[in-house]
């Protein structure tokens, strides 16, 4: 355990922001999977305003430091071509 008043400040902060970033981790999975949902049910016109709402939450994950840049990318990327593959319903 710590006995420094430094090393316990630490301590204190992390728990503050690990708790900050898990709750953000899971936000961004939130919306990633509403995407993901509204792709598997064949909702063109849901899908994409889905999209629009998981990638600026995707950027704001690599902001914040919790998504590497590229893993922030790649999702993004891979979501767009799905959602832009799929036949709106006429």
């Amino acid at each position: 355990m710590a006995h420094h008043q430094s090393a316990k400040k630490r301590i204190r902060q992390t728990e503050r922001r690990t708790e900050v970033n898990r709750a953000r981790v899971s936000r961004i999975r939130n919306f990633v999977k509403k995407v993901e949902l509204a792709i598997n049910g064949g909702n063109a016109e849901e899908a994409k305003a889905a999209f629009a709402a998981a990638q600026p939450e995707l950027i704001k994950g690599v902001q914040a430091g919790v998504l590497h840049k590229n893993t922030a990318s790649r999702k993004v990327s891979r979501l767009a071509a799905r959602v832009k593959d799929m036949k709106p319903l006429v």
